[in-house]
């Protein structure tokens, strides 16, 4: 009977080779990758449901995550900030300020202000050339109580619309209300009368928040109750542009109506159907633009003709 000891065939094994990590080739490793195999070094595993991933498997996962969305595809975070409700806040503040500079008095800005004259809404005007007042007219505002109110509810309506928008479609429903005003104003009111504020937009923003709560199957019947009180103000206060608002607010609920139906009905869990599914909604936005521009074109050349131009 033979005794091997520790001299013997079996305590002469050399030792085999260890591992090193895939991404440290300068580093031994005892340690693998749970879901691929691959050694790594304790610096390049992560923490899993079962085992430890190494970086390369964590960033594939990550890959095929769906990132929460919105209704209308905005991305989900946990942030609630609302920076261009912020910024149309400060437009319109700073354009007012300007205006009660130029005029010398806070409470009559739109008398003596040649920004206040030169960014108001006049169909004749517009016909002639004055395009930009279509836009520009929702900054001036005329005297504080009408800068206060305006400001005070894009403040309460603007910051949960564009959380569930998303900046890109928030600016584009603003923006689309806002000239959906203005053409409703030179196609029902008098051309010769002059009209500002951002209230055009505001009440797209409150037609927004009715399809949003629709679109969540929740009930809109507080923010119509809000859109018939305003509506009805705005028919016994001779001073108000009534067309004004009612074109804002079919604008605005138009374009949001494409921008939070469309995209569910493509998304899917193809890349490709969701992908079609949001070019449909911009499409839908677009097409909105279209129209709003084009009943602005008529009533130019309806206008111009009857100016003689």
């Amino acid at each position: 009977m033979t005794n091997p000891g520790w001299g013997g065939p079996y305590g002469d094994q050399p030792n085999s080779p260890q591992s090193v990590c895939v991404r440290h080739p300068d580093r031994p490793t005892g340690l693998a990758c749970s879901r691929c195999g691959r050694p790594a070094c304790p610096q390049c595993l992560q923490a899993a449901a079962v085992g430890q991933h190494c970086v390369d498997c964590v960033r594939e996962g990550n890959k095929n995550v769906r990132t929460a969305q919105t209704v209308a595809g905005a991305p989900v975070t946990r942030s609630a900030k609302t920076p261009l409700t912020y910024a149309l806040i400060a437009i319109n503040v700073v354009v007012f300020g300007i205006t009660a500079a130029q005029s010398g008095n806070v409470t009559s800005n739109f008398t003596g202000s040649a920004l206040a004259q030169a960014w108001s809404l006049n169909s004749l005007l517009v016909a002639n050339g004055d395009v930009f007042r279509l836009i520009g007219s929702g900054f001036v505002h005329i005297g504080p109580i009408h800068l206060l109110v305006n400001m005070f509810a894009l403040y309460l309506i603007g910051r949960d619309v564009e959380l569930v928008l998303g900046r890109s479609r928030y600016l584009a429903v603003y923006l689309l209300s806002l000239l959906g005003g203005s053409a409703s104003v030179m196609v029902f009111e008098n051309p010769l009368s002059l009209t500002a504020g951002a209230s055009g937009a505001v009440f797209g923003l409150l037609g927004a928040q009715a399809v949003i709560l629709l679109r969540l199957k929740r009930s809109p019947a507080p923010v119509l109750i809000v859109i018939a009180l305003n509506i009805f103000i705005s028919i016994s206060i001779p001073s108000i542009s009534l067309w004004g608002h009612m074109g804002g607010l079919v604008a605005g609920a138009a374009a949001t109506a494409g921008l939070v139906f469309l995209p569910n009905r493509r998304r899917g869990p193809e890349s490709g159907r969701t992908s079609a599914g949001v070019s449909m909604a911009w499409i839908s936005v677009i097409a909105v633009a279209l129209v709003t521009l084009g009943v602005i074109a008529v009533r130019m050349l309806d206008l111009r003709a009857q100016m003689g131009i």
